[in-house]
């Protein structure tokens, strides 16, 4: 019979008592992701600034993807622009300084003057995991002496971006009565699918005291160069959908109910903390001084009582007040709380460890947890730099090229040129080190094997640059008098003496965890 076979007898069926009830609906990303996010973007906002744990998420994402921001290395393919390699890095030298020159100055390169191209990064993260997406508008400027680039960048939240609409009603999907296309929550696309354009509103939904709304339709790409005139950030979990969700939507309930327990056992223990003392008297409660809970000039409740640090109240005769006695916090209360961080790391791929700062495992599980951290925190940060580093380069390095700041043959005549001149990589905030010692000696010992070079674990283990860190220690050791470098320093030695360590603090490692097992 039609139902029974396959999934019908596992996760379809509709007859077994443990799932015949589990009626879940799901329909076209529309349905599912747009008709909800401005609830869902409401809540994440408001558990970010409510919830630690949902803090803690967030940051954590910030201070690992982003950090400080991610810094410019231009990697240019030389062999397609025909230079040589002290060409290619002169010329990867001059552009990172004169990108330094825009992307670090505010009013350069903010529209609004108030971050600089790294802050901006910074707010471009944080907006993308709590809103679900997050758009710079790219506008231009007159140039100066003091600012020669008109290029600016206007950061706008999610709510900004959605579809035009008549009177009070907010709608999720219309269509461009000019041309016929669809719009989706505010991001218009052609028959085909693309993106073509997107809608700005000028204010917010619902602000109060805010100006007529002003709509303004702005295309994804500029016409004559096909340079993008809005960056768009989001992660896309379903084909055809053009909004993102919330980073924090799948945890929303369990980091609601956990701050709501955390608050309670929280309150109840700070009433236990209170030394309050009850005197009943025969003696008219008016002659009293002790029961003046309100201001001077108000009159005093006789019901009102106090309870607080060192506070005394009278009570009528006959009158007794009875307190339960619970423990706070309870008994569970750590252990359920961890069960918690564990499930809610689970979903937004942060160990319970790190996202709590909780750091009491041994050796080898907080340096696993912290290696499955970084494959999130490295895959977002390439999500980052792909949809609003690199656009954004590609639009100012078009514009320097054209003002002759930079020199570029072939750059706007041939695509493929015109790709071996944007090679960029973006480096930001290394993993970071439990133990100096073991991880610096294992890096040494890959690069004097081949399996990694000097500026691949230069980078990862601080997020440096091997190439100046060079040019800086030639100068120390020409003001040094120009001596060699120590015996321990040349290849060989090296190479001997961290197989050695290695083994040394392989079998200590091994004692440790035997150790903290039993």
């Amino acid at each position: 019979m039609y139902g029974y076979k396959g999934y019908g007898e596992a996760g379809a069926s509709w007859h077994k008592k443990a799932v015949k009830g589990f009626n879940a609906k799901s329909g076209s990303p529309r349905e599912d992701i747009d008709f909800n996010n401005y609830t869902m973007r409401q809540r994440a906002r408001m558990l970010y600034m409510a919830s630690p744990m949902a803090t803690s998420a967030i940051k954590t994402n910030r201070t690992n993807i982003v950090g400080m921001g991610l810094q410019l290395k231009s990697r240019i393919d030389r062999e397609v622009v025909g230079l040589s390699q002290e060409s290619a890095e002169a010329w990867q030298k001059k552009t990172e300084r004169e990108f330094a020159l825009w992307a670090g100055n505010k009013r350069a390169c903010d529209a609004t003057g108030l971050n600089n191209f790294y802050g901006l990064q910074q707010l471009a993260l944080v907006s993308w995991l709590l809103s679900g997406d997050c758009f710079g508008l790219l506008k231009h400027y007159e140039v100066s002496r003091f600012y020669p680039y008109s290029l600016r960048i206007h950061m706008i939240e999610a709510d900004r971006i959605a579809t035009p609409y008549m009177g009070y009603r907010l709608y999720t999907t219309g269509r461009n009565q000019d041309n016929g296309n669809k719009i989706y929550d505010g991001v218009e696309i052609n028959q085909s699918g693309a993106v073509v354009a997107y809608h700005i509103r000028s204010n917010y939904p619902f602000e109060i005291g805010a100006e007529p709304e002003i709509w303004q339709r702005v295309l994804a790409y500029q016409e004559n160069t096909g340079l993008p005139n809005v960056v768009h950030v989001m992660e896309s979990e379903r084909p055809d959908q053009y909004r993102g969700i919330s980073y924090l939507a799948q945890v929303i309930e369990p980091l609601l109910q956990l701050r709501r327990y955390t608050e309670s056992e929280l309150t109840a223990a700070v009433v236990e903390s209170f030394f309050t003392a009850f005197i009943k008297t025969e003696s008219s409660v008016d002659e009293m001084p002790f029961n003046e809970t309100g201001e001077p000039a108000e009159p005093r409740d006789p019901n009102d009582y106090n309870m607080g640090p060192g506070q005394i109240n009278i009570l009528n005769p006959g009158e007794d007040v009875t307190f339960a006695a619970p423990q706070r916090p309870a008994n569970g209360f750590d252990k359920f709380v961890k069960s918690i961080a564990e499930q809610v790391g689970a979903a937004l791929e942060i160990p319970s460890d790190l996202l709590m700062k909780s750091f009491n495992a041994s050796y080898s599980a907080s340096r696993a947890a912290l290696l499955e951290a970084w494959k999130a925190f490295k895959m977002r940060r390439e999500w980052l730099a792909s949809s609003f580093c690199r656009p954004i380069y590609e639009v100012w390095l078009s514009e320097a090229v054209a003002r002759g700041r930079i020199n570029a043959p072939g750059f706007f005549a041939d695509p493929a040129i015109r790709a071996a001149w944007l090679g960029t990589e973006w480096l930001g905030p290394s993993q970071g080190q439990l133990d100096p010692v073991k991880e610096i000696t294992a890096e040494i010992l890959a690069c004097s094997e081949g399996f990694s070079t000097h500026e691949q674990s230069t980078v990862k283990l601080n997020g440096g640059q091997w190439d100046k860190n060079v040019e800086r220690l030639v100068r120390e050791n020409e003001k040094l008098g120009g001596n060699e470098p120590d015996a321990h320093q040349s290849q060989k030695a090296a190479t001997n003496r961290l197989k050695n360590l290695i083994i040394e603090s392989a079998l200590k490692a091994e004692e440790g965890d035997e150790s903290n097992e039993k």
